[in-house]
């Protein structure tokens, strides 16, 4: 009944199939706004779907898109943008989608930082922000007063973070600082907050042809550092992604770079009281710091489907980006606000007095405006590139490479594949 078009007295409502990647806790949370939206009215019927991980989403995506029954809506993590932009016709752009539908949308309520990553030179939006995250400092409180840290001062800068773990060390612990998501956090996100580019045409939101540049000094400095730490116990290296975690939770590391969006694990994990900080800056760089750029995932409509449904997607969106909606679902959840309307209701809520850690990650995401180095990371083929680029670290961490021929061979090998992708689009 669906397929007929509007619902009327006595029919089914439209149904919108929204497939995500957001389990348990999270996943109950997509159940309730789905829920919500469909009673606020009757024609249509959002109906949310785990398939899992990001990469196994985007894949049943893909895969579904060319057996044609594909979903209305897909999640796809940041990684994947270039990806889903290089669709072409399998996409369509939200900007289009609001326009099309007649739904009020002005692109100008989003956080630029968060907007800027999903929209197109030009400023037209390609996919609506949905759970985006940065990078922060977390750190151990009781273990900074047994190594006589003031508690309430966690290290700005990473020279800071050195001295730091040195007493830290000397109070007995084996461990001065970890972190999740190595390479989006001590790659990408250090070259945003030192506004040094790690690849050509502005990080390749300028044109598919942008090839990779992670040799520079900065993140040559940075990885030989790392590694040079990691000999003295400063730093301790916990894997890819986040599985380095319980590192911060159990008490072993009292320092740990980790997504925002981790805060609710290790409220729920950690038996120590802990606080959050910015995430640290060399303080010789020029300019630092500037602004992080986020992780997560954002929503893309995919084409293909009758008119009727893209009506429901756009009223479900403004849904979603309303103020009541989107500040709800940042301080239920610890994902950032979507829009300005969404930081301030949570700002009037005094939201940020109970819980000031919750306002960091916005304060650094905003600190300044976007730069063409600090909007964020945009290439084709970025699921493979991270990796590559794992395994460089990876080699420099356990000594078998300097940081700066590893990173100059994953600058090379990333680049092939950005070739490959482009000679196969021509």
């Amino acid at each position: 009944m669906a397929s007929l078009g509007w619902a009327t007295p006595g029919y089914s409502a439209v149904e919108i199939q929204w497939w995500h990647a957001m389990s348990g806790r999270l996943g109950e949370k997509v159940k309730a706004l789905a829920a919500d939206f469909n009673g606020s009215q009757t024609q249509f019927k959002v109906v949310p779907t785990y398939k899992g991980s990001y990469s196994e989403t985007v894949t049943a995506g893909i895969a579904a898109f060319r057996a044609k029954r594909h979903p209305h809506i897909l999640q796809v993590y940041e990684v994947g943008t270039a990806t889903m932009m290089a669709g072409g016709g399998a996409v369509k752009p939200v900007h289009e989608l609001m326009t099309q539908s007649g739904e009020p949308f002005d692109p100008e309520v989003f956080i630029p930082a968060v907007a800027g990553f999903y929209t197109t030179p030009k400023g037209e939006m390609l996919s609506l922000p949905f759970n985006s995250s940065t990078p922060v400092l977390y750190y151990n409180k009781e273990a900074f007063q047994k190594a006589g840290l003031n508690p309430d001062m966690p290290p700005a800068t990473w020279p800071e973070v050195e001295r730091y773990s040195e007493k830290l060390l000397q109070a007995g612990y084996t461990c001065g600082f970890s972190t999740a998501w190595i390479s989006w956090i001590h790659l990408e996100n250090l070259g945003a907050w030192h506004n040094v580019p790690i690849g050509t045409r502005g990080n390749g939101f300028e044109g598919f042809d942008a090839r990779l540049t992670l040799d520079n000094p900065l993140h040559v400095k940075h990885l030989q550092q790392l590694a040079d730490w990691q000999k003295r116990g400063i730093f301790v290296y916990g894997g890819r992604r986040n599985l380095g975690n319980a590192k911060f939770s159990s008490g072993e590391c009292p320092m740990y770079t980790e997504s925002s969006a981790g805060y609710a694990g290790f409220k729920a994990n950690a038996r120590f009281e802990f606080g959050v900080g910015q995430l640290p800056y060399w303080p010789d760089i020029k300019g630092a710091p500037q602004n992080t750029i986020i992780g997560g995932a954002s929503l893309w409509v995919l084409s293909g489907h009758a008119k009727v449904p893209y009506q429901g997607v756009a009223q479900f969106f403004s849904y979603l980006s309303s103020p009541d909606v989107q500040a709800d679902w940042h301080q239920t959840t610890g994902y950032l606000p979507i829009t300005r309307a969404a930081y301030e209701k949570s700002k009037a809520d005094g939201f940020y007095e109970i819980l000031p850690a919750a306002e960091i990650p916005i304060k650094q995401l905003t600190l300044n405006p976007p730069t063409r180095y600090s909007k964020g990371v945009r290439f084709h083929s970025m699921i493979q590139i991270r990796g590559v680029i794992y395994s460089a670290l990876e080699s420099v961490l356990s000594g078998k490479q300097k940081a700066k021929s590893a990173l100059q061979g994953a600058m090379n090998r990333a680049n092939r594949l950005l070739s490959r992708f482009q000679k196969n689009r021509r």
